[in-house]
């Protein structure tokens, strides 16, 4: 249940339609690769409004619902850093010039925020109606945190969906790509470009994180609003990250660690919230058990903050003491 006067909502929602207008449109419509600065830059700028805009959430909703965004946020972007090892295969994958690299990632991202909003509404009218849901979503999550810890990395090798797949053997596609183009005509015969399976393959992948992120929010918040929002906030920036990362997103040895911290709390905390307003029949007769603790949502925010911030910084290490070996065989 939505905790922010409607009013808010509604010029939050113009805000950041602006914002990705501006970013898709103004400054994605200029292929280039963006420098060093022009990354730290959009991603201060980006950083900053969501703070600015927790703060604001504070003011007008109060303290629980700006907490829950804080906590959402980081959790989300945090996923988001995760998934740009992805993204970085699937342009290897494509072979995508580098200057087309910002315009891609722009149409991909914004794909994937509209498949989100509505996979964000379904799961919202989903544990409305049925609680237990949190049973499922805590178990996910578990099994997702293990396998972060503990599985295979599935991020080394990029496969294309069955979506993707499927595509390319009903339709023509060309070999090279033709500027932003979709389409392109060869020898006179129309064929789309390689840019069509790319946006798809861009979109399609950040909808399959879905699975991970959004119940993972769910954790941690029941207003669909701030879902939304921080969903939002966690990909404006992203593709700047993308640029500016680079080459030390395999220096972040320990972020899957701290993101399976992050999400096998979250798995806990749902099945703990499932628990404690049970309406499954072969347990305790039905009835919510009510000795099981509710998670404060502080803590929920203080585990995110320590989680990742002790996996970046022993990451930092790692890298440095890494290179210090390199440079005393040298």
């Amino acid at each position: 249940m939505a905790e922010t006067p409607l009013w808010f909502m509604a010029g939050t929602f113009v805000v950041l339609a602006v914002f990705f207008i501006i970013d898709l449109f103004i400054i994605g419509r200029r292929p280039h690769v963006p420098s060093t600065k022009e990354c730290v830059q959009h991603i201060a700028f980006f950083v900053v409004m969501a703070l600015i805009f927790g703060g604001i959430v504070w003011g007008v909703a109060g303290a629980k619902p700006a907490i829950e965004f804080y906590s959402g946020w980081l959790t989300e972007y945090s996923l988001s850093i995760d998934n740009l090892f992805v993204f970085v295969i699937i342009m290897a994958n494509f072979a995508v010039p580098k200057q087309l690299q910002k315009f891609v990632l722009s149409i991909g991202i914004t794909i994937a925020l509209i498949l989100r909003g509505i996979f964000i509404l379904l799961g919202a009218a989903i544990i409305t109606r049925f609680t237990w849901v949190f049973f499922l979503f805590g178990a996910f999550l578990l099994v997702t945190a293990f396998k972060l810890a503990f599985g295979k990395d599935d991020d080394e090798e990029y496969h294309e969906n069955a979506l993707i797949s499927t595509l390319r053997k009903v339709i023509r596609i060309s070999d090279e790509y033709d500027g932003e183009r979709l389409r392109t005509t060869k020898n006179g015969v129309r064929y789309w470009t390689p840019m069509l399976i790319v946006f798809l393959a861009i979109g399609t992948t950040d909808v399959m994180f879905a699975f991970d992120s959004i119940p993972a929010i769910f954790g941690l918040t029941k207003d669909p609003f701030i879902v939304f929002t921080s969903n939002v906030f966690a990909l404006l920036g992203l593709q700047q990250l993308y640029f500016l990362l680079g080459a030390l997103l395999d220096k972040l040895v320990y972020l899957p660690v701290g993101l399976s911290v992050v999400l096998g709390f979250i798995g806990v905390k749902l099945i703990m919230e499932a628990l404690h307003g049970n309406t499954l029949p072969f347990i305790n007769g039905g009835q919510p058990i009510h000795a099981v603790p509710e998670v404060p949502t502080w803590l929920s925010l203080a585990v995110i903050v320590v989680s990742i911030g002790t996996a970046a910084i022993a990451s930092v290490l790692k890298m440095r003491a890494v290179e210090a070996k390199a440079s005393q065989r040298d």
